[in-house]
């Protein structure tokens, strides 16, 4: 199964939901690539990722986080490299924003759009977050 992801927000919630799928593909020998760009480059910045915002009225979820021992995102980003999860930032978005690679996790690769679409044209599964 090949498994293509644009992760373009850059909430706590966002993470969640492309890292939860990202790895659950992975794990079951999916191939999988996500295409970081605007806020979701958060996801993978360095620094953004200490600090992704919770959506306002739902910080009763972290209680629920902790107490459930749900990994942090980070933790969910190594995992996710782990398993062998392909990560691209936008190039484009990295300009505009004033980003280097060094910005990003270790291991993230840097391409465009036409990078994304040659992997994503015969994904089984695409998605956007």
């Amino acid at each position: 199964m090949k498994v293509a992801i644009i992760a373009a927000n850059g909430g706590l919630f966002d993470a969640y939901k492309v890292f939860n799928i990202a790895t659950a593909a992975a794990a079951t020998d999916g191939e999988v690539e996500i295409f970081f760009t605007f806020e979701g480059l958060n996801l993978i910045h360095r620094e953004g990722v200490k600090q992704l915002p919770m959506p306002e009225g739902k910080e009763h979820f972290a209680e629920g986080f902790a107490n459930a021992n749900v990994p942090s995102v980070e933790e969910l980003v190594g995992m996710a490299q782990e398993l062998g999860v392909k990560f691209i930032a936008c190039q484009m978005t990295m300009d505009v924003m004033g980003l280097k690679k060094e910005n990003f996790t270790d291991g993230t690769e840097v391409g465009g759009a036409v990078t994304f679409l040659g992997y994503a044209k015969d994904a089984d599964i695409t998605l956007t977050f």
